[in-house]
């Protein structure tokens, strides 16, 4: 035997079949927000390299990390900032300074290949006379914020990373890591070849 047909009867019974119908309808729609929200977000698929260098610069040196996408090389209007954080001794008290390190090229319009930031170090940089003991002894940070538009999502997204003063390698360069193809029709970019870099004599 059946039980018949089961409906709410009262206003107290309706009133909780109702906001057991509505709870549930919200639960389903709140819940299928938040995962299309989790996994359909864009990601700056970029990587930085290992370590920062201390390279020749023109007659002097320059602070250079590089940085390459991969996935996806649809990214457009890149912006790039460098901020160094750095323990000095001022009046015989140790203070943490902040200082905004200019770029050689801080805008891009397509970020397609590698892209090397370069800060010059010259006599307005923190960094002037600094020595390779000195980046040994002394406590500092040097954070990158990037900023770029992806025209796969049609989004900006943004990434950062940041290299303490022990992955700062002083008296390097990076080698090349993109070349022509075989038939000379494209550039290949070489990922496994982000973090290479050469020992060279500073001037």
């Amino acid at each position: 035997m059946g039980y018949g047909h089961i409906s709410p009867t009262g206003f107290l019974a309706s009133a909780l079949s109702a906001a057991e119908a509505l709870m549930g309808l919200l639960s389903f729609a709140i819940a299928t927000g938040l995962f299309f929200g989790r996994f359909s977000k864009p990601t700056a698929f970029l990587k930085f390299s290992h370590n920062a260098l201390i390279a020749p610069y023109g007659e002097g040196t320059a602070l250079m990390i590089r940085l390459s996408p991969f996935k996806n090389t649809n990214f457009t209007d890149a912006e790039a900032q460098m901020t160094l954080g750095m323990s000095i001794m001022e009046n015989g008290v140790l203070a943490n300074k902040f200082y905004q390190l200019e770029l050689e090229l801080s805008q891009i319009s397509a970020l397609t290949l590698s892209w090397t930031l370069v800060h010059p170090i010259t006599e307005e940089s923190p960094l002037y006379q600094l020595t390779e003991n000195d980046f040994k002894a002394i406590h500092g940070e040097i954070l990158v914020f990037i900023k770029t538009f992806d025209d796969m999502f049609s989004a900006t997204v943004a990434t950062r990373s940041s290299y303490t003063f022990d992955e700062v390698v002083y008296g390097a360069k990076f080698t090349p890591m993109y070349a022509r193809s075989i038939d000379n029709s494209k550039t290949v970019l070489y990922l496994d070849k982000l973090n290479k870099f050469n020992a060279v004599t500073l001037p």
